[in-house]
């Protein structure tokens, strides 16, 4: 599978990012990774946020790559994605699912389903995201981390 037979499968549109969208995306991301190393915050939280992070970086790849992701499971196509625009491994995708399920669950459902440590690895896998967008988008898309 590719990014344009999702798109003809309407996973996907076609997306023009621009430099500004990159960096938007990617200060969010930054914004995130601090907010959720915030003293006190419940674990759920700290997952949530760092989830977040690592999805904008994701969504900035998807972007760079000329396409967004639709309305229906777009979080999940978004993550998924991440192996076809740079390349993660499988695990790490399998690992960055297990958390947006995880993420859904305390957000919606139930209060308490994540742990310390597992706020923690979210954390350090959002940062593994977003070291791995960053030179991808510098190897690839140089063009679109200039902002005047």
């Amino acid at each position: 599978m590719s990014l344009s037979d999702w798109q003809k499968q309407g996973q996907l549109t076609a997306h023009q990012t621009s430099p500004r969208e990159i960096a938007d995306l990617l200060a969010v991301a930054d914004r995130d990774l601090a907010a959720s190393r915030t003293p006190g915050l419940d674990a759920d939280w700290r997952l949530n946020i760092a989830y977040n992070a690592a999805l904008q970086c994701a969504t900035a790849a998807l972007a760079a790559g000329g396409y967004r992701a639709g309305r229906e499971a777009h979080h999940y196509w978004v993550i998924q994605s991440l192996a076809l625009t740079v390349g993660a491994e499988a695990s790490l995708v399998e690992r960055f699912d297990l958390f947006r399920r995880k993420r859904n669950i305390g957000a919606y459902e139930r209060a308490g389903m994540a742990s310390n440590q597992e706020a923690e690895a979210m954390h350090s896998l959002a940062l593994q995201v977003r070291s791995m967008v960053v030179a991808w988008l510098q190897r690839e898309h140089p063009e679109l981390l200039k902002t005047e």
